[in-house]
């Protein structure tokens, strides 16, 4: 198979280096700028780069494309890429507004291609055994909770450069707790929806706080919070249910539950597991773990708090979110 990697930032290295562990070929990196597209293109061993995602999409060649490229681009491109005939791997998150991920999951319907997420939370292999309990009725989620915290008053992402793009904690990095949430609830019906998500910086133009909680009916609760404003990081999660605990430190590599601290795959090793599921996916013809429609319960909460603060302070376009 193929493979068009759409951006070359961190991702596109994570995912350009799984790929290389596999029977995929990397064929062609489609970047903004020519002299950092051909670099990234010769460092992983792409055959070709472009600036152009239609001439990279018009290519029969091409069998799949991951979209790692900024947020805010992610719905535009994954359209085109579906309408182009191709399979199509999509960073999270899949929009940066429920209307814009339900045009996606309506394209790749339509196309009748393999399509899905990178969210790499569903993927842990540490919480495969938590929810086969769950799945089978001997474990029940009580709480979930989530915090991230790192500096973003400068705009320099995970490869250190600086960006020309803008992050957001709501529709970014939320996403992935949300939808953690969501997914091990697995489809309890929502009782209500409390948020606080912060006014523009002035600087960096954005909101840099962010808390959600969700309750369910089944009385369970997530609770997400986290700053772009934090001196240094924190990254974790808690599981709490009606028989241990299961505290995952991302950072520091462990899982901690009553029996003591083990460790846990390191993130990239995690997200590695998105890759070979989906060409996995593409090989059957089954829908991969981080299917499209799967994402929407996630996404319908992040609206809701978008809502929140568009009713707060006024819907406008931010960096980031036009």
């Amino acid at each position: 198979m193929n493979i068009c990697m759409v951006g070359y930032g961190m991702m596109g290295t994570w995912h350009s280096e799984a790929l290389k562990k596999t029977g995929a070929v990397l064929h062609t990196v489609v970047g903004r700028r020519p002299e950092a597209a051909r670099e990234f293109a010769e460092r992983h061993g792409y055959r070709k780069w472009t600036t152009a995602l239609d001439d990279a999409l018009a290519d029969p060649a091409i069998d799949i494309a991951i979209v790692g490229s900024p947020s805010e681009a992610h719905e535009e491109q994954a359209i085109r890429c579906l309408e182009a005939g191709k399979h199509v791997l999509i960073e999270i998150p899949i929009a940066m507004s429920l209307a814009g991920a339900e045009r996606v999951v309506a394209a790749g319907e339509k196309s009748g291609r393999v399509y899905g997420l990178c969210h790499p939370m569903r993927f842990r292999r540490e919480r495969a055994a938590l929810r086969r309990r769950v799945a089978a009725g001997e474990e029940r989620i009580r709480h979930i909770a989530g915090r991230f915290f790192i500096n973003r008053l400068v705009n320099i992402g995970a490869t250190g450069y600086r960006r020309s793009w803008s992050d957001n904690i709501l529709w970014h990095h939320f996403c992935h707790f949300v939808d953690l949430g969501m997914f091990l609830f697995d489809g309890t019906p929502i009782r209500r929806i409390q948020s606080h998500l912060g006014p523009c910086h002035a600087t960096t133009g954005i909101p840099m706080e962010c808390t959600v909680l969700v309750e369910t009916e089944a009385d369970q609760t997530l609770l997400v919070h986290g700053s772009y404003h934090a001196t240094y990081r924190f990254y974790d999660k808690l599981i709490v249910t009606d028989r241990e605990t299961y505290n995952y430190d991302i950072l520091a590599g462990t899982q901690r539950t009553e029996a003591g601290t083990a460790p846990i795959e390191a993130e990239q090793d995690n997200c590695a597991h998105v890759v070979t599921d989906f060409l996995d996916a593409v090989r059957t013809g089954r829908p991969p773990l981080a299917a499209g429609p799967s994402v929407l319960p996630a996404i319908r909460v992040l609206q809701q708090v978008q809502d929140e603060w568009d009713r707060r302070h006024g819907a406008r376009s931010i960096p980031g979110r036009p």
